[in-house]
């Protein structure tokens, strides 16, 4: 036994509690959890008495959490959620093998997710699932067993699949500009979006065409998703990868502001734990990513 049973209230007890915690009354606990007041009351008795603690002081006609009682019910709701995504898992997986993966939300969507399709038609006893991280983590403390990763080799750890280089394209509104394209002087002097997680990147841009760009404005953005919906509204010319611009020019939101593609610091990398054996189903991805990288290389 992991942990003795006294130390262990019911879940009727635990979600009466963070019930209480949640909604400020008992009378309003007993909805949610389609309960009477009285039931409620008990559960809460029940659990001060296991645990021997006072959780509540009565307030007028109602009650209140005392510090120890916010405390636990602080902990109890982290608890209560991390089981029910628990058991969603479960549910959602059946006698599958599953794969847990923290994704970069833009280049999980467009350069990832197509090839998934691929990868599930092969392994259909592999379920994938999917949390978006843009930033890294702790493997030990995170329950993932791999992640994209977009930068250098920086992720101690952790071993590295190269997956793809990042070229950039930039891209504005159809009628962000009297004449489209444009040359680098004039996109020099015009609003510029940035993203966080690229900074210097249009210092850059502009660097490989001979100019110095010391003085940039633009609006800032933490995702690529929210800086393409600004450029699509006019609001600037900014540098998309090149999967995202070629889709967003399909779907005849963005153009070329200037053309041509052009490499940009940085690659895209599957990683994984070095601590801990590797599962068939995530020997499996990488092995299909692999070839998928040989082939598309060999392709180009």
């Amino acid at each position: 036994m992991v942990t003795p049973r006294r130390f262990l209230p019911s879940i009727n007890s635990l979600m009466a509690l963070e019930a209480v915690d949640r909604l400020g009354s008992a009378t309003a606990a007993a909805q949610d959890l389609s309960l009477t007041h009285s039931a409620v009351s008990r559960q809460l008795k029940v659990l001060e008495e296991q645990l021997g603690v006072t959780l509540f002081v009565r307030d007028g006609k109602g009650l209140k959490l005392t510090l120890a009682g916010e405390t636990y019910a602080q902990s109890v709701r982290s608890v209560l959620k991390q089981l029910a995504q628990a058991s969603l898992k479960v549910k959602a997986t059946g006698s599958r093998s599953s794969l847990n993966l923290a994704v970069l939300p833009t280049f999980g969507m467009y350069w990832l997710t197509p090839r998934l399709r691929d990868f599930c038609g092969a392994h259909p006893e592999v379920q994938i699932n999917q949390a978006t991280r843009v930033s890294p983590f702790d493997f030990q403390q995170e329950p993932f067993d791999a992640a994209l990763h977009f930068g250098s080799q920086n992720w101690p750890g952790v071993h590295y699949l190269p997956l793809a280089a990042e070229r950039v394209m930039a891209v504005c509104a159809p009628d962000f500009a009297p004449a489209l394209p444009l040359s680098p002087e004039q996109l020099l002097e015009l609003p510029l979006l940035h993203l966080e997680s690229r900074p210097g990147a249009w210092e850059a841009w502009f660097a490989q065409h001979d100019l110095i760009a010391s003085r940039l404005r633009g609006m800032l953005f933490d995702q690529f998703t929210n800086m393409t919906e600004a450029v699509a509204e006019g609001f600037g010319a900014a540098l998309l990868p090149e999967y995202l611009a070629r889709a967003e020019i399909a779907r005849g939101r963005v153009v070329p502001a200037h053309p041509g593609l052009q490499e940009a610091e940085g690659t895209y990398y599957l990683v994984w734990p070095k601590t801990g054996g590797q599962s068939t189903a995530l020997e499996q991805l990488i092995n299909w990513l692999e070839r998928d990288v040989s082939e598309t290389m060999t392709d180009a």
